[in-house]
């Protein structure tokens, strides 16, 4: 599946018969050897009540992250594809539990709650010098605002940026975000744990909208087009001390289907 480009192989693991063996995953992300991906996600059975499905979510590196705003959207409707479920679906992530509701090709996803607000952290990335705003919507996000966003190394900034001092130790995923016009950014993402840009980044995208928000006044919705061409839709509450309500709406599609085979 693909949400807005960021791509995902899915696989049901109710029956809890797939191993989740670090290498086994690279290899299936492996965009030359493999299927290709930025990640895999598994559906699983979950742990209690208040939930349709759990899901596991894997980088394209074979490590496990809290979630995945994209992917998220992407489980939506394959876990709804699993249970017959037409208009909504709850389930469990390792960033709490989160309910989507369905419409059609698109999935409006209600995000966890943001938290670890930072903003104007001046660092020095590839010898420069940034304005790093920092926001963690799932997972953590640095976000630079900058003027000209075709031409920014994004690979390179990017990377300085997911493996800075700063962030350690577990890093951060970096996004660079140049505002269209109010309440309309274009956002790049270097993701962590897929280690280079990638099409989209939901959690990314809904970090960016939020700090379009707080730094520029931007009203809600916030409209965000990624590298992919898709533009997805970014709604919430503020009430000058938290955010709430916090919603990503944008398409989540399926490609194709397959089954193993013994080689």
């Amino acid at each position: 599946m693909n949400g807005a480009g960021n791509d995902f192989v899915m696989i049901d693991n109710r029956s809890s018969s797939f191993t989740y063996d670090q290498s086994l995953i690279t290899l299936l992300c492996d965009r030359h050897r493999g299927v290709g991906a930025d990640g895999l996600i598994a559906a699983e059975l979950p742990s209690g009540p208040g939930a349709h499905l759990k899901m596991r979510y894997f980088n394209a590196d074979g490590g496990e992250a809290d979630m995945c705003g994209n992917g998220a959207r992407c489980f939506s409707r394959f876990g709804a594809r699993l249970l017959d479920l037409k208009d909504e679906i709850t389930f469990e992530t390792l960033a709490g539990n989160l309910t989507a509701l369905l419409l059609g090709s698109l999935v409006q996803l209600g995000m966890s709650q943001p938290h670890s607000l930072a903003l104007h952290a001046p660092i020095s990335a590839a010898n420069i010098l940034l304005d790093v705003h920092f926001l963690n919507t799932g997972v953590p996000h640095a976000v630079v605002f900058c003027n000209d966003l075709p031409g920014t190394d994004v690979r390179t900034l990017g990377a300085a940026l997911r493996h800075h001092s700063h962030f350690a130790p577990k890093g951060t995923n970096a996004n660079f975000a140049s505002v269209l016009a109010p309440g309309s950014l274009s956002v790049r993402t270097y993701e962590r744990g897929v280690e280079d840009e990638t099409l989209a980044c939901g959690t990314g995208v809904v970090a960016s909208a939020l700090l379009h928000h707080l730094l520029h006044g931007a009203p809600s919705p916030v409209a965000v087009r990624v590298k992919g061409g898709d533009t997805l839709q970014v709604a919430f509450k503020y009430s000058g001390a938290a955010f709430a309500d916090v919603t990503l709406t944008g398409p989540a599609d399926f490609a194709f289907e397959g089954r193993t085979h013994a080689s």
